[in-house]
């Protein structure tokens, strides 16, 4: 069975994607970054599946700031030790580092900076970033807003129907998501510019009931005016 793979990049301000690209389930992930157009003064937070320090080092060029997990067993020479507050914050390191392996040290060949924080549980996360103006404990909680990404790709799954296909062609596939996207974007922009109160989900649920009907969306969420009978309170004796 083939499998396809969706590449996103959200907007944290919004919620809204600004970056997709649909690839084969075999592409590795970090190809993604290949299409992604960076933007001066941006900061793009990353899984640790887009590793990729060549990669890393030209959004670094184009003027771009990231923020990735590291994996495990990264090799790195320490060259500065910055002062940190671990009685009352989680970091544990803020230091600046040099690559140490060849190939690694070839793709980025100037100093990263590594963050080391606890999380609740105690477990130790590492972060590598090539910002050196954020206070290392923001370091640690903006990381936090790339759950938004999992949260989109869930809210996608459990409310547009796109775990089953309704073609297996290529094209057919490709469609199906687009328009999972498309009305995940368009309740999104609606939701945010008339400051709704009410969740993507239950958006969705209005809209899909009213799918046919030419009532203006601002009526269709707007509650209806309560009648004086439903303002007398029933007592019961």
């Amino acid at each position: 069975m083939a499998a396809v793979k969706l590449h996103t990049l959200l907007d944290a301000r919004s919620a809204i994607p600004s970056f997709i690209h649909i690839s084969d389930g075999k592409t590795h992930d970090v190809n993604a970054l290949d299409k992604l157009i960076i933007e001066p003064g941006a900061f793009y937070l990353f899984d640790r599946g887009y590793l990729d320090f060549a990669r890393l080092h030209a959004l670094h060029e184009a003027g771009g700031f990231f923020l990735i997990r590291a994996k495990r067993g990264l090799r790195a020479k320490r060259r500065y030790s910055h002062p940190v507050d671990r009685r009352n914050t989680p970091v544990l390191c803020d230091q600046t580092v040099t690559l140490e392996v060849f190939y690694s040290r070839q793709g980025y060949p100037t100093a990263l900076r590594r963050v080391v924080v606890k999380d609740n549980e105690g477990k130790r996360i590492m972060f590598l970033t090539n910002n050196t103006r954020l206070p290392p404990e923001v370091i640690g909680e903006l990381y936090r807003l790339r759950w938004q990404v999992e949260l989109f790709f869930k809210w996608i799954k459990q409310h547009l129907r796109i775990k089953a296909f309704f073609g297996t062609s290529e094209n057919a596939v490709k469609t199906q998501i687009w328009i999972a996207v498309a009305t995940y974007v368009l309740i999104a922009i609606v939701n945010k510019r008339a400051l709704l109160p009410h969740t993507l989900c239950e958006l969705l649920q209005i809209l899909s009931r009213t799918m046919f009907e030419t009532t203006p969306i601002n009526q269709l969420l707007t509650p209806p005016p309560l009648r004086q009978d439903d303002d007398q309170q029933l007592v019961l004796l």
